[in-house]
């Protein structure tokens, strides 16, 4: 250091803090032996704080302005004797810049599985993740419950501790809200304001403030999704026995190989129905033609039916499990039924296919003779 660059450092100090990282939450002034002289200029731009430790004591917290460091206008140092000692001050003193802007995009999401019981699955387990922000509130608080005396303490070392209390709050607030699985991505807004809330009174107590969380997404285990993606699909595909025909149709006809055979099978049989009519049409030893008998119908399509009660659909059934589950008791009169081609949901009575069933149950037994 030149004898020049000490006389101005001795003469005045010019105390301010520019930030370039983008993740520093709290700065120290670093001055040489830690004299903060008489007079200093201390700038503190917006969106900072400055407190100001003297003699390892939280003395005094500085919002934005430019301050002249004398006893005269900060009452709080008016105890601090021997500020007017000229070049070298005894007191040791520090500064510590705290940056009170929003911190955005910060990450957090569930390590593991959370447990809870939706009232249509049952218990399930479920993952989440998100993002939020992060401002400091009080610097003075900040300061002394978290950074200590770390002259340079970043956003990373706070926002695992962040990230926990977060997590731990969505499991509780997620368990109890009683909101069903399917219904979740309709509610991520109010359940980010639900933790949001919770959380409050714990980061407040470090002098921290969560203005924005978000729930960005809730999901179930890969199986579970698989599960449902089969169950959503049997309801689009409606009749599973022309479905199957489709598909078989659809396989042969991509496969070359199938597609001849097909092609050569159906050729066949057309042939043997055409020899087959030349010659009923003949009659025996050349008599004149008689009338070719008519081809048996087609069998009738099975139809499935499904069911729906408590919101809940099921099935498809068919109409022999249908019969045996009236005669357990499961199905009912009143029982909403659906098949394919049918206008709606209607009671299992009013469709006459089903209405059989109710008939051929036997009624009450009598009541027994009175004892005499």
């Amino acid at each position: 250091m030149g004898i020049f660059d000490f006389l101005s450092g001795q003469f005045i100090d010019v105390i301010h803090w520019v930030d370039d990282t983008r993740d520093t939450l709290v700065w120290r002034f670093e001055r040489e032996g830690h004299e903060i002289k008489y007079g200093a200029k201390l700038t503190v731009r917006e969106g900072q704080a400055a407190v100001f430790i003297h003699e390892g004591q939280l003395a005094d917290v500085f919002t934005p302005g430019l301050y002249m460091l004398e006893t005269n206008n900060m009452p709080i140092l008016t105890t601090l004797n021997h500020w007017d000692h000229g070049f070298k001050s005894p007191f040791k003193s520090e500064i510590y810049f705290v940056n009170t802007t929003r911190f955005n995009n910060l990450k957090w999401g569930t390590k593991n599985p959370i447990i809870c019981r939706d009232p249509e699955f049952g218990p399930v387990r479920l993952r989440a993740f998100g993002t939020y922000s992060v401002r400091v509130t009080d610097a003075a608080r900040f300061l002394t419950e978290i950074v200590g005396t770390d002259g340079e303490f970043t956003m990373d070392e706070i926002s695992f501790q962040i990230r926990n209390i977060i997590v731990q709050e969505f499991s509780r607030g997620i368990a109890g809200s009683g909101i069903p699985v399917l219904d979740m991505a309709a509610n991520t807004r109010e359940l980010g304001k639900l933790i949001a809330n919770e959380i409050a009174p714990t980061i407040a107590e470090y002098g921290l403030s969560l203005p924005e969380l978000y729930v960005e997404n809730i999901s179930l285990p890969a199986a579970v999704e698989a599960v449902m993606d089969k169950r959503t699909s049997m309801g689009v595909v409606g009749n599973l026995q022309e479905y199957m025909q489709f598909q078989t149709a659809e396989a042969l006809g991509r496969d070359g190989a199938g597609a001849a055979a097909l092609q050569t099978g159906l050729g066949a049989g057309l042939g043997m129905q055409m020899g087959q009519q030349a010659a009923a049409q003949a009659g025996p030893w050349g008599s004149a033609p008689r009338q070719a008998a008519p081809p048996p119908p087609p069998p009738p399509v099975e139809k499935v039916w499904h069911l729906a009660e408590n919101g809940a659909t099921q099935g498809p059934f068919s109409k022999a499990r249908l019969g045996r589950m009236v005669t357990e008791g499961t199905l009912g009169r009143d029982t909403l039924v659906w098949t394919a081609g049918q206008d709606g949901w209607q009671r299992a009575e009013d469709v006459a296919e089903l209405a059989r069933l109710f008939t051929v149950m036997p009624p009450p037994p009598p009541p027994p003779p009175p004892t005499g």
